[in-house]
């Protein structure tokens, strides 16, 4: 039962990542349809992005409200049916206002689940969790594409991916009753595993703080920060750069920059595997030193080739860091506030990936796009300087804590 449960949920990450990349696909033709201005785009961009980080920080006390199931068959039905106003929306307005329950039913859902596996399921779970999300992402323009040749086409796109999402909710209605009696089935088994090797997730010393006020939290919250924040803005920028700086062809830019995605989805998918025998932690920091490399790569004045090797090792790189930081949570700061944490950390996830690519942006029109690699290099550099930070306070936590004396970290 669990193993089919488990299923349940890759389909509804798979589903999570479908409409995320629907909006730049098809904005081309929605934009010539609608009579929109090309930045629209980017409105609509924010309005959603705007709503996932509300949600995502409200996450915990929703969690408490309604639990993980009923919250995820809520936040899939609030999806669905903003794809479905986005295929039947007369104008900008109407597709601005379907924006919002799109945003909010995204950050809900993706904290919620997220929460779930990492309190209940084992590491190589959460990698393969965000490689299916990686999939949902991946097919949401093959799903557009098949659709944009003809008039008002992008409408049926949404359509059928609404369409999905509604079969989804079907699905998480019917087995809405599993939730709880997995956790219970899951929770013993992995007690043992969720405590913490270093020492650092002894619930104790902070059962009556609040999430932000425990110790390590804010240290954590920067690392997710950078993370998104280098992710997006290699993945918005870097054809730019190899364009202009590479003197590349377009669509081969563009080509590259999918083999960076394939990295970090081929990536997930074998961290799951190496999970077995590797911790988190050394994977975080491994991934960490692997994307930093990859990112220096790309300043050294080498032929183009090797930018595409300093693309793929980077996203390689990248790959584990985010999941295995999220599946850490309970292990570092206890299961009593992981729920709340995690909705901080997707939030402040969020906001990384919202405006440090246009900072980039800004940069680059005073000192040109020749400022990327430094820019990434500089991000990976401060994500793994504040994670080697965490896993210092997470170690004089543990030694204290083994000693039995009072921690002043």
């Amino acid at each position: 039962m669990a193993t089919f449960f488990l299923l349940i949920i890759y389909m509804a990450f798979i589903s999570l990542g479908l409409p995320d990349s629907l909006l730049g696909s098809a904005w081309p033709v929605m934009q010539t349809d609608l009579g929109a201005p090309l930045e629209t785009a980017g409105l609509l961009f924010m309005t959603v992005t705007a709503g996932t980080i509300v949600s995502s920080m409200a996450s915990g006390t929703l969690l408490k409200w309604f639990g993980t199931g009923k919250l995820t068959l809520i936040s899939c039905i609030m999806t669905a049916g903003a794809l479905l106003g986005f295929a039947a929306a007369p104008s900008l307005v109407w597709l601005m206002i379907c924006a919002i329950p799109l945003g909010l039913g995204g950050g809900a859902v993706d904290a919620g689940l997220n929460n779930y596996v990492a309190a209940h399921y084992k590491a190589h779970h959460m990698s393969w969790l965000h490689c299916f999300w990686g999939v949902g992402a991946t097919l949401g323009p093959i799903i557009m594409a098949q659709f944009i040749s003809g008039p008002d086409s992008w409408r049926d796109g949404y359509l059928t991916v609404a369409g999905i999402q509604f079969a989804l909710v079907i699905l998480l209605f019917v087995t809405l009753p599993l939730w709880n009696r997995v956790a219970r089935n899951n929770h013993a088994a992995l007690d043992k595993e969720t405590e913490d090797p270093h020492g650092a997730g002894d619930e104790r010393s902070e059962s009556s703080a609040k999430p932000l006020q425990i110790r390590g939290v804010k240290l954590a919250l920067v690392t997710f920060l950078f993370y998104s924040g280098a992710e997006a803005t290699i993945g918005l920028w870097g054809s730019s750069f190899l364009v202009n700086m590479k003197e590349l062809p377009a669509a081969v830019g563009a080509q590259w920059v999918s083999l960076y995605y394939a990295g970090i989805t081929v990536g997930r998918m074998v961290t799951g595997f190496i999970t077995f025998k590797v911790s988190n932690r050394t994977l975080i920091r491994c991934g960490q030193i692997t994307a930093l490399a990859g990112a220096a790569l790309l300043i050294l004045p080498l032929p183009p080739v090797f930018s595409l090797a300093g693309f793929m090792i980077t996203g390689l790189g990248l790959a584990p860091i985010y999941p295995c930081m999220l599946h850490e949570t309970p292990v570092r700061f206890g299961r009593k506030h992981s729920q709340s944490i995690m909705g901080y950390q997707m939030a402040v996830a969020y906001v990384g990936s919202t405006f440090m690519p246009p900072l980039l942006g800004f940069l680059a029109s005073l000192f040109g796009i020749g400022v990327f690699p430094f820019y990434i290099v500089l991000s990976a550099a401060a994500m793994f300087l504040f994670s080697e930070k965490l896993n210092v306070f997470l170690t004089a936590r543990k030694n204290a804590l083994k000693n039995n004396t009072t921690f002043t970290g």
